[in-house]
């Protein structure tokens, strides 16, 4: 794997974080893409996916595709905590990674991403994501977590 690699990877997560954001917005159907994204992006059907999303507190790991799901669009009565993720406002998403550990089987890259709402609202959250190719060669998340940044009090 290399950095080029991840960075695609990164740029596929953002494109289909916004696209949901976009469909629902418009009033669109978006479950069935933000399903499709997921399953696309995480490895759930082949690997076990270590996933600690941003905004959750009660059920805060997410090891089934349900629960990943639930994290995106919310709407599901086992995770109501889960106002979905996705269906905010985002128009913009920018990473700044500060490392990478590229490997041949599983490679990892943390550092900040910067999301903006349409109303130019930016939030900053710091990120850690692994991943693994799958059999056809894709690569997949088998590790996400997620944070916002600490603030001293």
């Amino acid at each position: 794997m290399t950095r080029n690699d991840i960075d695609n990877a990164l740029n596929q997560w953002k494109e289909g974080l916004l696209e949901i954001a976009k469909l629902n917005k418009e009033g669109k159907a978006y479950e069935t893409m933000a399903k499709a994204f997921i399953n696309d992006m995480y490895a759930y059907d082949n690997h076990e996916v270590l996933f600690k999303p941003t905004l959750a507190s009660k059920k805060m790991f997410r090891d089934t595709l349900d629960g990943a799901v639930s994290y995106f669009i919310g709407n599901n009565p086992n995770f109501p905590e889960d106002n979905g993720f996705a269906l905010n406002d985002w128009v913009e998403l920018e990473f700044e990674n500060t490392g990478y550990i590229l490997d041949k089987n599983i490679s990892i890259v943390m550092g900040n991403k910067h999301l903006t709402k349409s109303n130019g609202e930016k939030v900053v959250a710091n990120y850690t994501m692994g991943f693994k190719r799958n059999s056809e060669g894709n690569l997949q998340i088998v590790l996400h977590h997620s944070s916002l940044p600490f603030v001293p009090v």
